[in-house]
């Protein structure tokens, strides 16, 4: 059974119709699309996230709970025939609701370097911002990875906020050692 067919078992509604597209986003068209995750999406984000490279691969399993619990916070990015090809995953800080905090962005490669990273934060931002109210977001970068530090600095850029950095947690926290320090990029203030 193929990874679309497994979601479509799953999924009791029928996908939603693709948003217009937006002019500032290269790779969105009419048949591709951003849209929100769900469990039967966990395996194919997996994957990805095991394919980029360069991001701490978590278990299969959180990704089916990350899913179902963080679906309003995170976005897919899917092809035409509604197969994820990138995701941003995040959530609403608790101590501070008007953040949302990216934990994980991966494009598959065949759709890297056309703009879905950014489309996917993009179209993120907007929803959770008309759903709960959006004022910075944040992510963690580890130091060299360059193509994370461009697609945030890009974001600022786009919405005219400051990017400003920080360690947040520095090499020696991470328990299992040869961790990279995480460095926080913190941009905002946003307005939607």
């Amino acid at each position: 059974m193929t990874a679309h067919a497994e979601m479509a078992r799953y999924m009791k509604t029928p996908p939603p119709t693709p948003p217009t597209p937006t002019p500032s986003t290269k790779w969105t068209t009419s048949t591709t699309y951003i849209d929100r995750p769900r469990p039967g999406d966990g395996p194919l984000l997996w994957r990805l996230a095991r394919g980029s490279g360069s991001l701490d691969l978590n278990s299969a399993y959180s990704y089916l709970l990350w899913c179902r619990d963080f679906a309003g916070t995170s976005a897919v990015a899917r092809d035409s025939s509604g197969r994820a090809v990138g995701f941003v995953s995040g959530y609403l800080r608790p101590d501070s609701p008007g953040t949302l905090l990216v934990w994980q962005v991966a494009v598959d490669e065949s759709v890297r370097g056309l703009g879905v990273a950014g489309a996917l934060l993009d179209g993120l931002s907007a929803r959770v911002a008309a759903e709960h109210g959006l004022s910075s977001l944040e992510a963690t970068v580890s130091p060299g990875n360059l193509a994370s530090e461009r697609l945030f600095a890009s974001y600022a850029e786009r919405h005219g906020a400051t990017l400003t950095r920080e360690v947040l947690f520095a090499a020696e926290e991470f328990p299992e050692g040869g961790h990279a320090p995480e460095v926080l990029h913190r941009i905002g203030p946003l307005h939607f």
